[in-house]
């Protein structure tokens, strides 16, 4: 018994220090840079910066079954398959949409620009430069689902909606936290606006 809690000890404070690191790693993490124009209780609106991504598209029609196709295929990118092998860091959100079939997005470390980057190996794969958009913004925590997402999405619409803000329609779902971490996870459900005026 004394053997069996000392065991269940040791698995829980390595998962805990697991989990911190996790959460540590995603801090430092690069990611999409934005300042906040207006936020409530509800939503934010944020400014994102301009920014260069790699973006695959994915052959399913959810984000179950098209998630980790996606990151393979975008994930084979950074870690080397390029013309130049270049491994390249990873950055946060990873970001997929659903307008024009699904796709997934990598941000590229600020460092490069369109031009610097190394092209793809893969043609599935294509690099672009976002200009700066103004997006509005709602957070959940969690592990993201099919439903979960939907229903998000349905709330930020609602919240636009009421509000008469205008909007693309062209929602995004962007994901902070690596699959292994627990605890402090964050997700985004974003949109473009439409002529917004600060």
């Amino acid at each position: 018994m004394k053997t069996s809690l000392i065991i269940i000890g040791i698995v829980l404070l390595v998962f805990m220090a697991i989990q911190v690191w996790a959460s540590m790693s995603t801090n430092k993490t690069e990611q999409y840079k934005y300042a906040v124009l207006k936020a409530n209780k509800s939503f934010e609106i944020r400014k994102y910066e301009k920014a260069v991504f790699a973006r695959t598209q994915i052959d399913a029609e959810t984000y179950r079954a098209g998630s980790g196709n996606g990151f393979r295929t975008l994930a084979s990118y950074i870690f080397g398959g390029n013309e130049r092998n270049e491994s390249i860091a990873m950055t946060s959100p990873v970001a997929m949409s659903w307008d024009k079939g699904m796709t997934m997005e990598f941000m590229m470390p600020s460092k490069y620009t369109l031009e610097s980057l190394p092209n793809p190996n893969r043609t599935d794969i294509v690099l672009y430069e976002k200009p700066a958009v103004v997006m509005a913004a709602i957070s959940f925590g969690g592990f993201a689902s099919d439903q979960k997402i939907q229903e998000k999405i349905a709330e930020l619409k609602a919240i636009l909606d009421q509000a008469g803000i205008a909007h693309t329609g062209q929602f995004q779902y962007m994901g902070y936290n690596p699959p292994y971490q627990m605890i402090n996870r964050r997700n985004d459900i974003v949109v473009e606006l439409i002529d917004w005026e600060e």
